[in-house]
This record gives C-alpha cells, structure tokens and sequence, in this order.
C-alpha cells in the first residue's frame, strides 16, 4: 500500500480522535464523569476506554508495548473498569494516559508500513497487518466519538465536531423544539400511538 493510504487513515484517526476528546471541553468534573446511560455510559470513562484500546492495537500488537501499566486490563479487574473513572482517578491522569496513547500510537503508524504485520491474540485470526487495524481502530474511535456526540448533546445541547459546526442546522432553542415535536408526530403517525 502507499503511504497517502496510510496517511489518509491517519488523518481520519486524528480527526476522529480530536471530536471524542474535544467532548470534554468546558465541562466540569461531574458532567465528564457521570453516567448518561443506563449502562453508565459517560463521557471521560470513554477517553479512558479509546485510549487504553489505542495503546493495545497500536503498540502490544506490533510489539511496542507501553510502559504504562493499565490495572483496568489485569485478569483480576472488574469488568468495563476502563470504561468509567472512580473518584481516587483524576481528570488529569486520564488526559496524561490520552496524550501518551496518542504519541504512543502515532510513532507506531509512522514506524512502520501499512503492510507491517503484528498479533491480536483477542482476535479468532490473531495475525493482522497495520493497515487493518488503523480501519479497525478508525471504526472504533469514531464509534466512540459518536457516542460522546449524543451524550455532549445531552449534556448542555452542543452538537457537531465543534462548537457552532458548519454541519449542524441553525435553529434557536424553540425552534429545535418544534422540530423535534415534528419528528415525534411523525414517528407517532406511522407506529399508531
């Protein structure tokens, strides 16, 4: 494969990357923290998550393992420990953990080629090359991304990449209600209710 391929993922993983993480902008402890689900889905707990598995794809299987230790992903952890930050853990550690995740992942993209092979050991067919794991890790953060997306929403109505993106529909508060309203109406409409 060539090297725009791998740097056309690359961007996209950074992109992708940058709108998970940007979700934490401007909140306070309790926002980033709390459940939003009824799994307990939230918001730092989600950073946490991308940037453990990053560290994982993007260094143990190609044989760069992180000097951090991750006791979420011990044998004897609870489960989804990576998935939620108890109170003893700090915002701060969590984004120390991200950015070292970042640089870590990213000297592994740009130390090897798209054909680099490397193991998964979770996976049923363990021997994988860089370039499927860059569309699996690209898939997974964005998923991520998008969780965070809705629960941002949730949070205190900010939607898109960004503050007042471009891609998302200008409405005042009243407006969003009737369009919403409008949405209800017709999803009533067709089911009966």
């Amino acid at each position: 494969m060539d090297t725009d391929a791998k740097a056309t993922l690359h961007r996209y993983l950074r992109g992708q990357r940058d709108g998970l993480v940007g979700k934490l902008d401007g909140l306070d402890e309790y926002d980033v923290r709390r459940p939003l689900t009824g799994m307990g889905t939230n918001l730092l707990g989600l950073v946490k998550h991308v940037a453990s598995v990053q560290v994982g794809y993007l260094g143990e299987v190609f044989g760069r393992p992180s000097p951090r230790e991750l006791p979420w992903f011990a044998d004897d952890a609870e489960p989804d420990a990576d998935l939620w930050v108890p109170a003893d853990e700090s915002r701060a550690s969590v984004l120390d953990l991200w950015e070292h995740s970042v640089e870590h992942s990213d000297a592994t993209v740009d130390a090897l080629s798209l054909d680099a092979v490397g193991e998964v050991p979770w996976w049923g067919e363990p021997r994988v090359t860089l370039h499927q794991v860059l569309v699996h890790l690209l898939a997974e953060v964005a998923r991520h991304a998008g969780h965070a997306d809705v629960l941002r929403e949730q949070l205190d109505g900010r939607a898109g990449l960004v503050a007042d993106d471009p891609n998302v529909s200008s409405r005042s508060p009243a407006e969003w209600v009737a369009h919403t309203a409008r949405i209800e109406r017709a999803a009533r409409e067709v089911s009966g209710r």
